[in-house]
């Protein structure tokens, strides 16, 4: 971890406060969001379907509107969508604490959902752009304080909703309106440096053919598309793997703590493991090479599981316990290996792909593809569980989550191959930001 700090000073103030940033991000918003159906559905004693309904808008107010999100801090700048972001999500987070009302609680979720929207793009679009040449470095520091931020935030959350859960929602606002003033008064207003034409072409261009534009960038859609896999499998954190764990170990207090278990495993190893793996795939293999593997590494998470299905299952016991907290925790640290190895460099193809232009944009539709991704992936998912677990054969969604996996290797191999995956020759990388 001290190496990591070391690392971290020597960028720039901006990019160490963006990684800060991010953390804090992830702090307040994992120490709240993991218990909100639970008072929602218990506090509030509301159906379940309006707690789908709540959680589902911000959902959808969030993958939706990631794509306008890119386009605003492509437009107006970095900085502007960053701190609008942490003021919406401040109010949104505030109004859950007291709202009783279904229509208010519609309004806070969705405004939670569109914070995320307003700044994921523009953190992820600034840090390439300062990072300049260390860009992926800088991701794979990025990722680190992304997971700390998850692996903390749900234990503060667990020992403030013990109190109230109102004292939880206050606390992550309070949280996002210190962010805000933090980033208003230290964090540089700054966009992607272009060339004077390209400033010239951008004013004129109006959103629409700016999209057709990115739309008609064959290479991005294709690596976004193969690149959705990675994103239903990573996701098996909060489905698959936890309804895994509750099916052989019930839903006593074991399998709360080895759902939490996966948790602990994935961002532990992150913490300690990125910036080692980073290095150790860049200094041997092309982005592509290395893609193709992390995308490999995911699919064959999920190998400990299928294997666990030809195992007996014990009736009680130590047995049983290992059986249900084991292969879900390999999977959870292969998983956590995989999205090492892969994310760094994914998050550097899209700079790449974009050409340097666009290139909050070009992340915003990238989200909006792979959520949309995701959301039809869960669906499938979920129903293999329940065909699974009516069929009497578990080993049926693993395979399918191993299948895909392999598929989206086998789809960014054939993309590597055939030179997809190079940066335009029309474009150069972008520059280091500047005011």
């Amino acid at each position: 971890m001290t190496s990591t700090l070391a690392q971290v000073r020597t960028y720039d103030r901006s990019v160490q406060l963006l990684m800060v940033n991010q953390f804090t991000i992830n702090l307040g918003f994992y120490m709240l969001m993991p218990y909100l159906a639970a008072h929602l559905s218990g506090t509030l004693a509301l159906a379940g379907w309006v707690v789908g309904l709540v959680l589902g808008i911000r959902n959808f107010s969030q993958q939706g509107m990631f794509l306008v999100g890119g386009t605003l801090a492509d437009r107006f700048g970095y900085k502007p969508m960053i701190v609008a972001g942490c003021v919406l999500r401040t109010v949104g987070f505030a109004t859950l604490g007291f709202a009783d009302s279904l229509a208010a609680l519609i309004a806070a979720s969705a405004a939670t959902g569109l914070a995320g929207a307003l700044f994921n793009p523009a953190v992820r679009a600034y840090l390439a752009a300062d990072a300049g040449e260390r860009r992926v470095e800088a991701f794979a520091l990025f990722n680190v304080f992304y997971q700390a931020g998850i692996l903390l935030g749900p234990l503060v959350g667990m020992v403030l909703t013990g109190v109230s859960f109102r004292i939880t929602c206050l606390v992550s606002a309070g949280i996002f309106a210190l962010l805000s003033v933090v980033q208003i008064r230290a964090l540089p207003g700054r966009r992607a440096a272009n060339t004077k034409e390209k400033e010239e072409e951008r004013g004129q261009e109006g959103v629409l053919v700016q999209w057709r534009g990115i739309l008609a960038n064959r290479p991005f859609l294709l690596f976004s598309g193969a690149m959705i896999g990675s994103y239903v499998l990573t996701f098996q954190f909060y489905l698959s793997l936890p309804l895994e764990v509750r099916r052989l170990g019930g839903d006593g207090q074991f399998s709360t703590a080895a759902v939490a278990l996966l948790f602990v495993v994935s961002g532990l190893a992150t913490i300690l493991g990125q910036s080692r793996v980073t290095a150790w795939c860049k200094a041997r293999y092309e982005p592509g090479q290395v893609l193709i593997r992390g995308l490999m590494a995911m699919g064959l998470a999920f190998v400990p599981l299928l294997l666990a299905t030809a195992v007996p299952v014990p009736t009680s016991g130590a047995a049983l316990w290992l059986l249900a907290a084991v292969p879900p925790a390999l999977a959870a640290l292969l998983l956590a290996i995989g999205t090492m190895i892969a994310y760094p460099f994914e998050m550097d193809t899209i700079v790449r792909l974009s050409g340097g232009r666009l290139v909050a944009t070009h992340y915003g539709l990238y989200n909006t593809i792979c959520g949309i991704g995701i959301t039809l992936g869960n669906l499938l998912t979920g129903v293999s569980l329940d065909v699974a677990r009516a069929a009497g054969v578990p080993a049926l969604p693993w395979v399918a989550l191993i299948v895909l996996g392999l598929g989206c290797a086998a789809a960014m191999c054939g993309l590597h191959r055939t030179g997809r995956l190079a940066t335009p020759v029309r474009s150069a990388d972008p520059q280091p930001a500047t005011v």
